[in-house]
């Protein structure tokens, strides 16, 4: 029978595991000193961050709505609101060390302003972080600085040094996927061209009429990438968001309408998924330097 728990302590996810509670905003966990089993097959709904460097390949996660067995040397990472599902394989010892915090323990800081940048809470479960021998080094050492810091006796010291730990050790992997997404540029590279036939696909179909202007979650999700790792995907690859790069294709194919065809800028506009031909002409101007009527009326060089 499928289990439920709601993680929205760090007390409730150390009593879990049956370990003890140093700090009641922040917890680091190793699996050789888990004291209890978990049920074999649990859902998570989690209150709390969580990163979690996977030494074995213990079972499933599912993640939305696929599921994705990870790797050995993997860090998986989790954000309050999300809903995780395990599927735990009961023949291997899992062996793992994590990090949980609680977004108390961050508000009011440099973190708590920045944590929206470290994207990699919101990537799906495939698209986790394969670590070199090297970093897993660097994420295990960051892990003991919290861990060593939350096992103090507290003082006014305390929550600026654990903070500035784990900010440390998401900059580190924030490198780490920058890097990852260097060494997959191949694989990136394929991603791309499937992204530019489908945006070709769509101006070329009828959707911008029944769907209205493009998405990046709707390409995302026909790459099946989560929209923040796409999007990054994307930027690393052309120096562009993935909405830049949508709305640079939308003004291409406006550019051609406008040239290639006697419709009218409304008829335009309503082609390309605008509700109002005001905000075609606003985007159009904004990107061109001249309303698409004032495009069709430069004189061809």
């Amino acid at each position: 029978m499928e289990e439920f728990i709601k993680l929205d302590t760090v007390d409730c996810y150390n009593k879990l595991y049956g370990v003890e509670t140093l700090h009641p905003l922040v917890s680091v966990v190793d699996a050789s000193e888990v004291q209890r089993d978990f049920p074999d097959n649990v859902t998570f709904n989690y209150g709390l961050y969580a990163l979690f460097l996977k030494q074995t390949k213990c079972g499933d996660l599912r993640y939305g709505k696929q599921t994705y067995d990870y790797q050995e040397g993997t860090v998986t990472s989790f954000a309050p609101g999300q809903v995780v599902e395990v599927r735990r394989d009961t023949s291997i010892r899992p062996q793992w060390q994590g990090l949980v915090f609680h977004p108390d323990l961050i508000r009011g800081t440099s973190l708590g302003q920045d944590i929206k940048q470290y994207s990699f809470f919101s990537y799906a479960s495939n698209e986790a972080l394969h670590l070199s021998e090297d970093e897993k080094g660097i994420y295990r050492d960051c892990l003991s600085k919290i861990k060593r810091e939350i096992s103090r006796p507290v003082d006014k010291h305390s929550r600026r040094l654990i903070v500035r730990n784990i900010e440390l050790l998401l900059d580190y992997c924030l490198r780490f996927y920058e890097r990852q997404f260097i060494t997959r540029s191949k694989v990136n590279k394929g991603i791309l061209s499937r992204f530019e036939d489908l945006l070709d696909d769509y101006f070329q179909s009828n959707l911008p009429q029944t769907k209205g202007l493009p998405t990046v979650k709707y390409f995302a999700d026909r790459v099946n990438l989560s929209p923040n790792y796409f999007g990054d995907l994307v930027k690393k690859e052309t120096g562009r968001t993935a909405q830049e790069y949508i709305q640079g294709k939308l003004i291409e194919v406006a550019k051609q309408e406008i040239l290639g065809s006697d419709r009218s800028v409304s008829e335009i506009a309503y082609r390309l998924g605008f509700q109002y031909p005001q905000h075609f002409t606003r985007i159009f101007k904004k990107s061109v330097g001249c309303t698409p009527t004032g495009y069709r009326d430069l004189p061809v060089l």
